[in-house]
């Protein structure tokens, strides 16, 4: 019977081994690729710029680090485009080989974002698209959020709404599904404390012909109205719902976006306006403070909702970083910390669900001027419920 030598499989399983460690430890030391798929043109842009602003921020306060490594940036152009997205993502996944992905504004782009994410299993953070899909039924352990599901604000003014004594109420919205998800937030919490929703007015998105539901607004007089609408199509429905006569008579409610980075275009028309949401423009906390004067140093400009939100993927993706030693194979550990952290952000500290959605205050804020000002917490540490996520 002939032995074979044993010296030369151990001194090759020695090389596999140290093979092995030296590739792992190589990529600790290699800068962590970062995709940002933003709206860099558009009617978005200027989110997008902000959202990397505040993610920049956070970076370089850290040194330049994350986790003990240092950030190379890939940035795409998502157009806020939903034909585009998922040739676009699939550029950073499958060409730029980029370790985690920070995207995206609109929520249609968002959804196939992370359906690319979910079957490569590379890292999403969300810094601000709020289909409640993503934490829903896309949900999946390596996409979190850093921003709001479209359902908590619209819950949160639902609350605010009844505790006001309103007891029948007409929504108005465009039919897609930000909008359909934040009235059906406000449904929520609106009926089970009583009150009725009378009717849903909707019209196709981008449409701003408003004044056929202003009329039947009118002609229904409930007790008060909700609604979201963003954008252009905000500062046409408040201008609109003013000269109509409407705002003296019929009070006015919406989910933050209404009157976000829209007054001044908007003017004494949204003067007194109540909205919900989970940043204000004046949270007056040592926290935030802080965060507007760097931000203001670093930009030449006043940071809003967008940047708190970019700025808070960054400290997301910082606390997995750290409880990995920069591995972004280590996804169970990862979103194991975040799901520990309290995230010390401008808004005020929050913490992650298990569908990896902020737990957060959302806040009653009220139009002054050139300003939501804070009037108080609407909801305290408000939970999405996640329907249909299954992880």
């Amino acid at each position: 019977m002939t032995i074979l030598p044993r010296t030369p499989l151990l001194a090759l399983a020695a090389a596999a081994f140290t093979l092995i460690g030296a590739t792992g430890a190589q990529a600790q030391g290699q800068p962590l690729k970062v995709g940002l798929m933003l709206p860099y043109t558009g009617t978005f842009a200027a989110l997008g710029t902000a959202i990397e602003n505040g993610f920049r921020l956070y970076v370089n306060e850290q040194g330049g680090k994350l986790g003990g490594r240092s950030i190379e940036f890939v940035k795409v152009d998502d157009e806020s485009d939903p034909a585009k997205a998922t040739d676009n993502v699939n550029k950073l996944v499958k060409r730029d080989n980029v370790d985690v992905i920070i995207g995206t504004v609109h929520s249609g782009v968002a959804m196939a974002m992370a359906k690319v994410a979910k079957d490569s299993n590379t890292l999403l953070i969300v810094p601000n698209a709020g289909a409640d899909a993503v934490t829903g039924p896309m949900c999946a352990p390596n996409i979190f959020r850093s921003s709001f599901s479209n359902w908590q604000p619209g819950y949160a003014m639902g609350e605010v709404v009844a505790k006001r004594g309103h007891k029948k109420v007409v929504t108005i919205t465009w039919k897609y599904a930000a909008g359909d998800e934040s009235v059906r937030g406000f449904k929520d919490a609106f009926e089970k404390a009583g009150g009725q929703v009378v009717k849903e007015l909707n019209l196709p998105f981008p449409n701003v012909e408003f004044q056929a539901l202003l009329t039947e607004i009118a002609a229904t007089k409930p007790d008060a109205v909700y609604t979201f609408f963003a954008g252009g199509g905000a500062v046409k429905f408040v201008k609109d719902y003013a000269a109509a006569g409407l705002k003296r008579s019929i009070p006015l409610y919406g989910a933050g976006f209404l009157t976000d980075g829209t007054l001044e275009a908007q003017g004494a028309d949204a003067d007194g306006l109540m909205t919900t949401l989970h940043y204000a423009d004046a949270m007056n906390t040592p926290r935030d403070n802080q965060f507007r004067l760097e931000y203001a140093k670093a930009y030449k400009l006043q940071p809003d909702v967008y940047a708190v939100q970019g700025y808070d993927a960054a400290q997301m993706l910082g606390v997995g970083l750290a409880a990995t030693k920069g591995d972004v194979s280590k996804k169970a550990e990862f979103a194991a910390a975040v799901q520990k952290a309290r995230i010390d952000s401008p808004r005020g500290a929050f913490t992650v669900s298990k569908a990896h959605n902020p737990v957060q205050d959302i806040y009653l804020r009220q139009v002054s001027g050139k300003e939501n000002k804070l009037v108080g917490v609407a909801t305290k540490a408000l939970a999405d419920p996640a329907r249909g996520c299954r992880m």
